[in-house]
This record gives structure tokens, C-alpha cells and sequence, in this order.
């Protein structure tokens, strides 16, 4: 028999999104008779106590009989039980400084530890991800940012919604002029703000369109790496050679920066790409973007503006290029205003939840329970046994400090 536990969310603040819901708990006793599924209990969990009880899921305080423990954000080290299987999101595989001690305190625990990010086929995809609700929530908050900002429409918070059909019939109050909208990424992020656009009717066109011709209706163009970059010596775009080495590229996203209203930052960035766009870019009288939702959130990455991460409670700042400083939003008609909310799926808990699980049940709890032939959980098993795992061998100078 093995046992599956869903513990609290221990960070602060804490995150209400969990790995499985209550009806995809008792799915699992179902596929699985050997294995028994404990809830922990939970105040602030968007699935109530009761409704995992409902389904004879056993809920309690107490998990240290679990075989494998299942959360999303970091565990808080005093909270981590030695000597067990451990999933959640650690975020230590890019050397994040701030984490150091917590994967230092797992291999001193002897903990075996499963990240989500690194949960991958052999093309290096990755199967389980809250990407899509970051998009779906990025973009909504980058259409009600525009609203507030030019006072055209208010939405409800995405947060106050109860589901992501409630947020789909909210979006349908968007009323927009013959903006033009500019999003980046071609990845799950921004499959998910796609279709908040195409919820509020909003068209899409070419990036050629985009940029040559006027319209009578709001629009929006999607933009892969190809379409914004160009090599420094000549020849075609190689999406390849542009994933190793961003910096034989250069960057011409500023063109797309005169021609748009908002821009939805979806895609993701190598340190070692060039910027989008630089603070001096922002002060030429051409650079007509006034509002960004930044739905990647690098902090003084590609995206100037990007300060610091906003958060749901106090989701908005502006940005002044000529100080470059940030500022009270919607404060002035030369400043930019920026959403750069760094968990934009906690504002959509139990359908982000229900998505996230599904994946997991589909993708991952066969290799985790009965035969992992293609590797997944070996390949994403960051330490076991108090070392870390060939794959992320790497990371011993990050622990050694």
C-alpha cells in the first residue's frame, strides 16, 4: 500500500491550489486500489475540507505515515519530514539564491525530491504546468488594466471569480476602440492568453498586417522569437541555434512598440538574448505602448518597466522611463502602467487546480506508481538518498555555496 498525501500550503502568503482535487483524489482510489490518498487539513485550500470528506477522502492533521508527499510551492524547511518523496514546485534548478538553504535541508533530510518543472518527455516538453492560467489570467488583467487606465470598462477581479467559465462570461463585458495588442510567445502562456482575446472577440492578424495596416476594430498579433529577431550575421532564423545562442540574434521588437496599445509579455527569455526594448527606446516619441501586462515577470529582464513583481492584493504600478522609477498607478499620461503579478494562477484556484491534476493523473501517476519506462520521475528526481541525482549534478556548487 502506498500513500499519497496533499499537504497545506506552508509558504507565506500561502497558495490555495492544490495538486488534486477532491473528485480526481477519488479517481485515484479508483485506478489505484493500492494506493490510499490523505488530505491535510486545510483552512485556506480553494477545495473545502468537507469536500474531499464527501468523497471518503480521509482528511487529517498528521502525514507522517505518507509514502509520497504532494504540494505545489516550496515547503518551508521546519516543515519537511525526513526520508520521504517529496513533489513540488522547488524552484532551485536555475541556482535561485533565495532557495539554496531549502535543497541544502532536503539532501541533509535524505529526501527524495520530484520537481514539476522538471517533469518532461524525451523532447523535453514539459507535461505538467500552470502555464495556461497564467496566460488565461495575464492577458484578462492586461485588458482590465486598459480599461481602468483609459476608464472604458472595470471587470471583476479575475480572483473574484469563481471558476474560469465565470471569468469567460466577465471578459465578454470588454468593450474596446481599434487598439492594437501585441502578444509574445508561442508556448502554453500564451495558447492561455490567446484565448482570453478571442473570448473578448477580439481579432487576430499578421505581424505583417500588424504592421502595415490600419483597422476599424480592436486586433491583436502573436509574435514568435522568429518574428522579432534577426541574426547578426545574416541568413534565416534557426529556432535552434536562437534556444542555444540568443546572442547571435539581434532584437527588433521596438518596430511592434510603435505600432501598440498593450502588450502581453508571454514569452519566455534567456538572459543571454537581447532585450526587448531599452529605457531609451521608452522616451522616443514613437513608443506607443501605455500599458504591460508583463505575464513572465522577469525582474529586470527583457522589459525595463518590470521593477519589481506586483502582486493580486495590489496588482498595478506605473513606470516612469524619464526617472526610471516606479510610481502610484494611473498616475500620469506619460508613464506606463505595468501588471506584473508573479502568480497569476492563484487568482484562478480550483480550475487552475482541476487542469493541473488532470495532467497529473494522465501523465504521470502511471510512471510514478507502476513502470516509469520512459525515465519521467528519474529524470526529474533532483536528489534521492542525500546526493543529488546525476541530472542535476550540477547544482553541488550552488549547495556548497
Amino acid at each position: 500500500m502506498i500513500t499519497i498525501g496533499l499537504i497545506r500550503e506552508g509558504k507565506v502568503p500561502p497558495d490555495k491550489r492544490v495538486t488534486f482535487t477532491p473528485l480526481q483524489a477519488e479517481e485515484i482510489l479508483q485506478r489505484y486500489p493500492n494506493v490510499r490518498v490523505i488530505c491535510q487539513t486545510s483552512p485556506i485550500r480553494c477545495f473545502q475540507d468537507d469536500e474531499y470528506r464527501a468523497l471518503d477522502v480521509l482528511v487529517r492533521e498528521d502525514m507522517s505515515d505518507c509514502d509520497i508527499l504532494m504540494g505545489i510551492k516550496e515547503v518551508p524547511i521546519s516543515q519537511l519530514i525526513p526520508n520521504k518523496t517529496y513533489f513540488f514546485f522547488s524552484h532551485t534548478i536555475k541556482k535561485q539564491p533565495y532557495n539554496r538553504g531549502l535543497l541544502k535541508a532536503i539532501l541533509e533530510k535524505k529526501i527524495r525530491l520530484i520537481d514539476y518543472e522538471a517533469l518532461k518527455d524525451f523532447q523535453g516538453n514539459r507535461l505538467v504546468a500552470f502555464g495556461r492560467y497564467a496566460g488565461l489570467v495575464g492577458a484578462y488583467n492586461g485588458l482590465l488594466t486598459y480599461g481602468k487606465r483609459h476608464h472604458l470598462f472595470d471587470l471583476k477581479r479575475a480572483g473574484d471569480c469563481f471558476d474560469v467559465n465565470q471569468l469567460k462570461l466577465e471578459i465578454r463585458k470588454v468593450k474596446l476602440p481599434a487598439i492594437k495588442i501585441v502578444l509574445t510567445g508561442a508556448g502554453r502562456v500564451a495558447k492561455g492568453a490567446m484565448e482570453t482575446l478571442d473570448t473578448a472577440g477580439i481579432q487576430k492578424v499578421s505581424p505583417q498586417d500588424y504592421l502595415t495596416k490600419t483597422f476599424s476594430e480592436p486586433v491583436y498579433t502573436q509574435l514568435s522569437s522568429a518574428d522579432f529577431h534577426t541574426r547578426k550575421e545574416g541568413g534565416h532564423f534557426n529556432r535552434e541555434e536562437f534556444h542555444q545562442h540568443p546572442e547571435r540574434y539581434a532584437c527588433h521588437f521596438v518596430e511592434f512598440a510603435r505600432h501598440s496599445d498593450l502588450f502581453l509579455a508571454g514569452a519566455f527569455w534567456n538572459p543571454k538574448a537581447p532585450v526587448l526594448f531599452t529605457r531609451a527606446d521608452m522616451l522616443q516619441p514613437g513608443f506607443r505602448i501605455r500599458v504591460i501586462a508583463d505575464i513572465t515577470c522577469d525582474i529586470n529582464g527583457s522589459i525595463p518597466s518590470t521593477k519589481k513583481p506586483s502582486t493580486i492584493a495590489d496588482p498595478w504600478y506605473d513606470y516612469d522611463a524619464a526617472t526610471d522609477s516606479t510610481q502610484p498607478p494611473f498616475t500620469g499620461d506619460h508613464q506606463v502602467t505595468v501588471m506584473a503579478i508573479d502568480n497569476l494562477p492563484c487568482e484562478l484556484p480550483r480550475s487552475a487546480s482541476e487542469e493541473f491534476g488532470r495532467d497529473m493523473l494522465d501523465r504521470i501517476m502511471k510512471p510514478l506508481l507502476e513502470e516509469d519506462h520512459d525515465q519521467i520521475i528519474a529524470r526529474a528526481t533532483i536528489a534521492e538518498h542525500g546526493q543529488l541525482t546525476p541530472h542535476f549534478s550540477y547544482l553541488q556548487d550552488y549547495v556548497n555555496g
